[in-house]
């Protein structure tokens, strides 16, 4: 049974708690941006048609056919992804995945804590998002130097609180290097 209306709730319920938590990160602007692709038909119909509330719809969708049309439409349109940052390695030939772009970091890690928030509801807590991180398997999928990044963050959320994660986050400039040589 399709839910278009909880569905869209979700959504928005998102993007607000995302662009609140960019606005403190210090990328506002690119925060009103976030995941506008959800609204596209390619995206919303199935998330509405799989919606669970207590966690993405595309997870269900990839469990019926193996795939989700839908995050693949999704990843490859919105760059605070990991998903998004995999190119051919010239060396090797393999498709491996790049450093991301300190701006899109820190959009990851404010979709991540968003995303906790959503679907934990009153549940959540500072630990959760790097439980999650922790648990799963995106650490091996993205760069080395941008999971410890991450990761970090998550760290510090968890020891220290949203203030002084968002407090340390802003001061770092959204062109910054981190990590080993910076390749872009």
């Amino acid at each position: 049974m399709a839910h278009p209306f909880l569905h869209l709730r979700t959504i928005l319920k998102h993007r607000h708690k995302v662009i609140s938590h960019c606005f403190r990160a210090g990328i506002g602007i690119q925060g009103l941006f976030h995941d506008l692709s959800n609204l596209s038909p390619t995206e919303f119909i199935p998330g509405a048609k799989y919606y669970q509330g207590t966690r993405s719809p595309n997870e269900q969708e990839r469990e019926l056919y193996g795939y989700s049309l839908a995050w693949m439409h999704h990843k490859g349109r919105n760059r605070h992804h990991f998903e998004y940052w995999n190119d051919l390695n010239m060396q090797s030939k393999m498709y491996e995945p790049v450093k991301m772009p300190m701006r899109y970091v820190k959009e990851m890690f404010c979709d991540r804590v968003a995303a906790s928030k959503i679907y934990q509801g009153k549940n959540y807590t500072d630990a959760h998002p790097l439980q999650y991180f922790t648990k799963g398997s995106a650490r091996k999928k993205m760069h080395p130097d941008t999971a410890d990044l991450l990761e970090g963050w998550l760290r510090l959320l968890a020891e220290k609180g949203e203030k002084a994660v968002f407090a340390h986050i802003k001061k770092i400039p959204n062109r910054a290097t981190y990590g080993g040589p910076q390749e872009q």
